[in-house]
């Protein structure tokens, strides 16, 4: 299909325009591509975003925390079901091709985040990293912007929580260790599914299974709590794998457990779609017909309390089988509150120690 080539390494198969642009462009075949030739490459490029702040909030009631730090726009893992996709429309880019690739990043991340974590003012809560893109993607390697946000909660002892699909938050163990040992983080490692030839077509440069499942050992084995997010599921390709991926998890040590049904807002309902078609058209009617069925015949239902798990028999059924199954392995058993009252804007150099503090 014309402007439709599977990519090496990425997973939209076009770059459609920004909704916000009134001229639309369309790759057509004009007959000069030679026969056999190898397909395109597509290089990412790292942007610096200059922030005037870091600490986003919202007030969506099926969310577990309002306030978030999200280090990167866009993601490299290129995950095709990402619901973060239609954001980069309102930088004028792609949410297929141009998600994957331009990747902005946020040098001043842990400056301003002690800045706004230092204001008289401000009262400790909950933060999420990575609530919109991934944290540790693969420019974290090389940047560590997130490591350095990290090291800023661990010296104000400020309740963290994080989620990736990447195995690069080992390398964070050591500070990571510490907060948990202050009951002040938590973790959950996203793994879809367990079949590699499917995480490879779906979440091309995200971590393989095994090496998420290895991640969820490691940081158990350092005392750090793991979740497991089954996320998303998605009828008729990987719901079938729902079982086999809490055992995994939970042999490897995650101790909780969620799910979320797959959605399709704005442009990631025609770039699944295009993604399906290619990548498994064997399958594609029926999984289309089955996440209508699980969103009361639509694509997308953004209803609080049922976006996130579909309505209907079929999402039920999904809703029983994870409940039944997280009973069994004794998942979610208990539910950890992160301590807030820790938290301290430590001294600065310079600053004048108070009568009591230790010299």
């Amino acid at each position: 299909m014309p402007g439709k080539t599977e990519i090496k390494g990425r997973g939209a198969r076009s770059n459609a325009t920004s909704r916000y642009i009134a001229d639309k462009r369309e790759a057509f075949d004009d007959g000069w591509d030679e026969a056999g030739d190898a397909p395109p490459r597509l290089d990412t490029t790292l942007m610096p975003e200059r922030a005037r702040k870091i600490i986003s909030s919202n007030d969506s009631p099926d969310i577990g925390f309002d306030r978030s730090v999200n280090p990167y726009k866009g993601c490299e893992h290129g995950c095709i079901y990402c619901y973060a996709r239609p954001n980069h429309a309102y930088l004028g880019l792609s949410p297929g091709q141009d998600f994957e690739t331009k990747i902005f990043f946020k040098p001043d991340a842990a400056r301003l985040l002690e800045a706004e974590l230092s204001r008289p003012k401000y009262r400790p809560k909950l933060i999420h990293i990575g609530g919109d893109t991934d944290p540790y993607q693969p420019a974290e390697r090389r940047l560590e912007i997130t490591r350095d946000i990290l090291q800023v909660m661990d010296r104000f002892s400020h309740p963290v929580s994080i989620i990736t699909k990447s195995n690069l938050i080992a390398r964070d163990i050591d500070i990571l260790a510490r907060l948990a040992e202050r009951n002040l983080t938590a973790a959950c490692i996203s793994i879809t599914t367990l079949d590699r030839s499917l995480a490879r077509d779906m979440e091309p440069r995200a971590a393989t299974p095994m090496r998420r499942l290895d991640a969820i050992r490691r940081l158990s084995d350092a005392g750090i709590p793991v979740m497991v997010g089954f996320a998303p599921v998605i009828p008729g390709l990987n719901d079938h794998e729902m079982e086999a991926v809490l055992e995994a998890a939970a042999d490897a040590g995650a101790e909780r457990a969620m799910f979320v049904t797959l959605r399709l807002p704005l442009e990631i309902k025609a770039l699944f779609r295009e993604w399906l078609t290619d990548a498994r058209p064997d399958r594609a009617k029926r999984v289309i017909s089955l996440i209508r069925q699980a969103r009361g015949g639509r694509d997308y239902d953004p209803e609080w309390g049922s976006r996130m798990r579909g309505s209907g028999p079929l999402a039920d059924l999904l809703a029983q089988r994870f409940a039944k199954t997280c009973a069994r392995l004794k998942l979610n058993v208990t539910r950890r509150q992160l301590d807030t009252a820790a938290f301290q804007v430590p001294p600065r150099p310079g600053d004048q120690l108070g009568l009591f503090d230790a010299a």
